[in-house]
């Protein structure tokens, strides 16, 4: 599994992914690490199969000790179904994931989950020194959903938005735009299922400044690409699988 600094300042994020050795039906995923002094944090660190891949890739930018912290956009396995695994590593890890979730996450573990619920209005927490903000996403594609905005570093790790489905050899980078949105186009109309709760997230999200939306599958936008993508998800039809 591959990692690489994607913001290196007075504190790091670095993204890992791109796993060629993933069993070949298992959809391929995107960790983002937050180090931030003493303190780190795993932004929705994957599946029980790509686990040891995932600890693996962390260890190697950190040590077990400063793991201290998870996030959960949402309930999916292929968020955070590793849970029981952290969990009997680091029995004392913290996870911040949507309340209404809660009670259907903890079957991830059959440990006793330091789980620190975020309230459907959203929250924030300050790791050591950088403060995380927990942006309400409601529906896209979770009932409750929430990304991770860092004003600091300007970036928007913004789980299954932004998403596209490639090769483990894809770019780590969005290169061309024009190209990139048929790869991502299948993927949100079937899996974001209102237009409704897309328009609440664009206008919340527009008044951010963002240098960087770091998806949970495929690549990253930055630059001007991060308002390409607003446009062109604001003008997709989503939901369309109750069109018949």
């Amino acid at each position: 599994m591959k990692t690489q600094k994607i913001y290196d300042e007075n504190y790091q994020w670095i993204v890992m992914g791109r796993d060629p050795d993933k069993p070949e039906k298992i959809i391929d995923t995107n960790q983002y690490i937050i180090r931030d002094g003493k303190k780190t944090m795993l932004l929705d660190p994957g599946g029980i199969e790509i686990f040891s891949s995932v600890l693996a890739a962390t260890l190697s930018e950190t040590n077990i000790e400063n793991i201290t912290d998870l996030f959960a956009s949402h309930q999916d396995p292929d968020i955070i179904s590793s849970l029981g695994l952290w969990n009997e590593i680091i029995p004392d890890i913290n996870l911040y994931g949507p309340s209404i979730w809660e009670g259907f996450i903890r079957h991830f573990s059959s440990g006793d989950v330091n789980y620190i619920g975020i309230p459907d209005a959203g929250s924030s927490m300050v790791l050591e020194t950088v403060e995380l903000q927990f942006i309400p996403a409601h529906y896209l594609h979770a009932s409750g959903n929430f990304h991770v905005y860092d004003a600091t570093a300007k970036i928007l790790m913004s789980g299954d938005v932004g998403a596209a489905l490639e090769s483990p050899g894809a770019p780590i980078f969005v290169d061309d735009f024009n190209e990139h949105k048929e790869k991502m186009r299948m993927f949100h109309r079937r899996w974001m299922p209102s237009n409704d709760a897309k328009i609440d997230w664009i206008r919340r999200v527009r008044d951010l400044d963002i240098n960087m939306m770091c998806p949970q599958h495929g690549r990253i936008f930055k630059g001007d690409d991060v308002k390409r993508f607003l446009d062109w998800f604001e003008a997709l039809d989503v939901g369309v699988a109750i069109h018949g």
